[in-house]
């Protein structure tokens, strides 16, 4: 299935962090300031990678749930966390292959990128575009993966 995702070059990130102040300014229901639903890796001095939800198909945060608090609105095509029903048990956390989900610790609740409801802020203010919000096959299992291997690689020491 093709949705709208973030598309991200981490050759062009510059590690300004203007995606990341961006996120936090929407993000309302944020209780702790600092709480990003975006992240930028650090790998040394010269590379960047901006971390972001994938949306994944199938994702594993959502099955690993115990509440069931997290569900897949196919008609967005989105990857929702119902606030309501988490409990801030960490699951969704440790099962994402690909570090995006994150957790208020004040709020004991999980967050993660929601793309704004379909217009994200990180794209608009990001000026070297490493990041932007494009049609993409959705990840599957298998390709999830092989990417979170290449991330896992970049943040080794």
């Amino acid at each position: 299935m093709d949705v709208k995702t973030l598309i991200i070059h981490p050759e062009k990130c510059n590690n300004c962090g203007d995606c990341e102040t961006a996120c936090i300014n929407i993000r309302t229901s944020l209780s702790s300031p600092g709480l990003s639903c975006i992240r930028i890796l650090k790998d040394n001095e010269d590379f960047f990678f901006p971390i972001a939800c994938k949306q994944c198909e199938n994702p594993p945060c959502m099955a690993t749930c115990p509440k069931e608090a997290i569900c897949r609105d196919d008609e967005l095509a989105l990857v929702l966390i119902d606030r309501r029903k988490c409990v801030g048990c960490g699951m969704c956390v440790s099962a994402c292959p690909f570090g995006a989900m994150k957790l208020d610790k004040l709020k004991a609740k999980s967050y993660k990128c929601d793309l704004c409801g379909g217009d994200p802020e990180c794209v608009k203010v990001c000026e070297p575009m490493a990041i932007e919000y494009q049609t993409f096959e959705m990840l599957k299992i298998p390709n999830m993966v092989h990417v979170a291997g290449k991330l896992a690689r970049l943040a080794k020491p």
